[in-house]
């Protein structure tokens, strides 16, 4: 029987049943595909519920997972191993050095601290406290965009081992976000305050994806000894591998940015090379 010699009734009844059917395939294909936009152009929330549509992930928590995203997966960054002892110096034996500082940045001394490296092409570490650091990302931003590494130093320069993990884990966590924030890099490398390190530091540091870094050469500058004093313990301890230790804050740093200008072209003028560590460093 052909549609125009159906019934009026019948031909209600075959229409009705077709918006059904298309209404039901459409349900079924719109399962796990884009959710329709609200009333003010967002997305609704997922069939799953609230549940599904969970809060965003706070950077510390979401810095090592896979970006979720409808185009390729970003890597997940690979974790170091966990270490039972920091890293002291690079490996090889090439005439390589590595300058770093601490407490930072203070707007009183960074900036001089920077100028003179730039000035040199040189490359160093600032493991920054986040107290410090939080108010003054603008030199975060210089020090990245200079090419030096920025590295973690606890909120507020606590003595670690004294701390429980919770504690612990908010003062690295914390500085962390901060320098993620200014960079848009997460932190490679962690120092202890007072390179006072236990289990728990080394564990939160590798889980946070940092290597944990000390000294070999400690200048004391921040006993304030004067510029000549730390040139002459930077020339003393000059060689191989050397990681120095001196500080960028923390008190009147004046010694250390005037020593600086004296032992820097020093030691390039001796042959060594200032560098960057990376992580295969033993």
């Amino acid at each position: 029987m052909k549609d125009d010699q159906l019934t009026p009734g019948r031909r209600v009844l075959l229409r009705a049943a077709a918006v059904l059917g298309l209404g039901a395939t459409a349900g079924c294909m719109g399962t796990g595909g884009p959710a329709a936009p609200g009333p003010s152009g967002s997305v609704g929330a997922p069939a799953g519920g609230p549940q599904a549509a969970a809060r965003p992930l706070k950077p510390s928590a979401y810095r090592l997972q896979p970006f979720a995203g409808a185009g390729p997966q970003r890597a997940a960054r690979a974790l170091p191993r966990v270490r039972t002892a920091p890293i002291l110096r690079m490996a090889g034996r090439d005439r390589s050095m590595v300058l770093t500082f601490d407490d930072g940045p203070d707007p009183r001394y960074t900036p001089d601290i920077l100028r003179t490296l730039r000035r040199h092409d040189v490359r160093a570490m600032f493991f920054v406290c986040g107290e410090m650091a939080v108010d003054n990302k603008d030199l975060l931003r210089e020090m990245a965009d200079d090419g030096h590494l920025i590295g973690n130093h606890t909120w507020d320069h606590p003595l670690l081992p004294r701390m429980n993990r919770t504690l612990m884990r908010a003062q690295i966590e914390r500085t962390c976000d901060v320098i993620e924030d200014a960079t848009g890099e997460a932190p490679s490398w962690f120092r202890a305050p007072y390179g006072a390190w236990n289990r728990n530091a080394f564990q939160l540091g590798a889980e946070l994806g940092m290597e944990p870094l000390a000294w070999t050469v400690d200048t004391l500058d921040w006993t304030e000894p004067g510029a000549e004093t730390i040139v002459r313990r930077v020339r003393a301890g000059a060689g191989p591998g050397v990681v120095v230790l001196s500080h960028d804050a923390g008190g009147d740093r004046s010694g250390s940015v005037a020593a600086l200008h004296t032992y820097l072209p020093e030691l390039l003028d001796s042959g060594y090379r200032i560098t960057l560590p990376s992580p295969a460093m033993a």
